[in-house]
């Protein structure tokens, strides 16, 4: 399981997780909005925030490079993060490794190789579970059960009243929506919290 951030040890790694958050936080409110340029561009930064905390912080920190390749789907560099990524030695050891795994996979196209990384996400919470069910429909490609993942994540969402607190499931909504897109698949959701693009 992932360290929270308020029992993390100080230092610069965790100045630049808290700024991958903030920076996090403020593209969502731009996607949103509907502003979805400024917003990727946010994402990227996020990104890159991750990527530089990861560097600095204790080992297996693999939550942050699960909020790396998040933003950086959203944010249109999915690739060299993916890369990046893929590098570190993400596994299956834990449920935050395997997402990582998952979504290494998933960017790079090897669908077969996420299915047991989504099968060791649950073993962790309920939100690594419906993103493990998302992973399995976008690989899968089934239209029914891609709509009821992505429905289960943004109800989840929803529910929370001030959702720009819950970043971490906009983000996993919104790039869920991404791997469907590139595979055929549509969530046809009207859910205010699932941005459409004015731009792409």
């Amino acid at each position: 399981m992932s360290t929270p951030v308020a029992a993390l040890p100080p230092g610069e790694h965790l100045d630049l997780l808290l700024e991958a958050i903030e920076i996090e936080g403020r593209a969502q409110r731009l996607l949103l909005g509907g502003e979805w340029a400024q917003g990727r561009t946010l994402m990227r930064e996020a990104s890159d925030r991750y990527r530089a905390s990861w560097e600095l912080a204790p080992p297996r920190s693999f939550g942050r490079l699960v909020g790396m390749l998040k933003a950086a789907v959203i944010g249109g560099d999915a690739r060299d993060a993916a890369a990046y990524a893929s590098r570190q030695g993400a596994d299956l050891d834990s449920p935050t490794a395997a997402y990582a795994a998952a979504l290494i996979a998933l960017i790079s196209g090897d669908d077969g190789a996420a299915k047991p990384c989504a099968a060791a996400m649950r073993s962790g919470s309920e939100a690594f579970s419906r993103a493990a069910d998302a992973i399995d429909a976008v690989v899968d490609q089934d239209q029914a059960a891609y709509v009821d993942s992505i429905a289960a994540i943004t109800r989840d969402f929803e529910s929370r009243g001030a959702h720009l607190t819950g970043v971490a499931i906009a983000d996993t909504a919104v790039m869920f929506e991404q791997f469907g897109r590139e595979r055929g698949l549509a969530a046809d959701l009207s859910s205010p919290v699932l941005p459409r693009p004015r731009e792409t």
